[in-house]
């Protein structure tokens, strides 16, 4: 009984993270900021606000070997936030969105290509439609003439966040704490985001109330609220719906932007986005079996 109250709550735990991940886009977007500026506060406010907590409840921090491993997994993070925000000064939110969300095709591949893991024939499908519907997003210019650039920057989004959750993985088993791996891999980013955004010049003071409004807005939402929440839920949901959950993220964010942006996905992102969630669609249903049998990955 115990065991099914948990999943209930942490399948409400899931709902909440999806909302909260998916209004990202939405607050990056309103925060007056430099784009590696805001990569650099969502991971340094997040240390902020998660520390005092970890350090109340007495958490064990991850060492030696498992802590490297949080840094690494953080130096890509970083590298995620910096190339994903940086693509929604070029592109249109649903079409960012929808090509940072093809990171389990890109998991997929880099999979195989790193460890020799082979996918089913359905996932082996889901991966080639999920990329077909890249092809078909990148032709959109409806936003501007550097959509291409922005879109090709959600794309190295999706790569970099790939090789954080492959890197992740080596963490199964250390039984790693989700508020001290937070910790450490959200403080890795931040210090890894800080020297780039600095020699680009971007500053990372002097904001407005309004805009650190929206930088505390994206912590404690899509970060805390989002993937520190879904982390936990890892523990009590099958990795099967937790991944699945990616497939509601870009049509969340898409009708977000619409209401608060005004923002409309042009005809070619919201045929493309159809076929990349097909696409991710199957490809997840091909792993549902193998999610099963392994313990989850870090929601990134």
């Amino acid at each position: 009984q115990d065991k099914a109250q948990k999943s209930r709550v942490a399948l409400s735990a899931v709902a909440v993270g999806v909302l909260a991940v998916s209004a990202a886009a939405i607050f990056i977007r309103l925060a007056d900021a430099p784009a590696l500026a805001v990569a650099f506060w969502r991971n340094a406010l997040g240390v902020l606000v998660l520390l005092p907590v970890a350090l109340y409840l007495r958490e064990a921090f991850p060492r030696g070997r498992a802590l490297l491993v949080g840094v690494a997994s953080g130096v890509a993070l970083g590298a995620h936030f910096g190339f994903w925000i940086s693509s929604l000064d070029y592109t249109g939110v649903a079409a960012s969105v929808v090509l940072v969300c093809t990171q389990p095709v890109f998991v997929a591949i880099l999979a195989y290509l790193v460890f020799g893991e082979r996918t089913s024939s359905l996932s082996f499908f889901g991966i080639l439609l999920a990329l077909a519907g890249t092809v078909v997003i990148s032709s959109d210019a409806s936003v501007g003439s550097a959509t291409f650039f922005g879109n090709m920057l959600a794309v190295i989004g999706a790569i970099t966040v790939a090789v954080y959750v492959l890197i992740g993985r080596s963490l199964r088993t250390t039984g790693v704490g989700v508020l001290p791996y937070s910790i450490v891999v959200y403080a890795s980013a931040s210090a890894t985001l800080a020297p780039v955004t600095l020699y680009a010049g971007a500053p990372l003071w002097g904001y407005s109330g309004e805009t650190w409004f929206w930088l505390f807005a994206l912590t404690l939402g899509p970060q805390i609220l989002g993937h520190t929440v879904l982390n936990w839920a890892l523990r009590y949901v099958q990795a099967s719906i937790i991944s699945g959950t990616i497939l509601a993220e870009p049509v969340i964010s898409a009708l977000l932007a619409w209401m608060v942006l005004s923002e409309r996905p042009g005809f070619a992102t919201i045929l493309g986005g159809a076929v990349v969630l097909l696409g991710l669609f199957l490809l997840l249903r091909g792993y549902e079996k193998k999610s099963e049998e392994y313990p989850a990955e870090p929601v990134a």
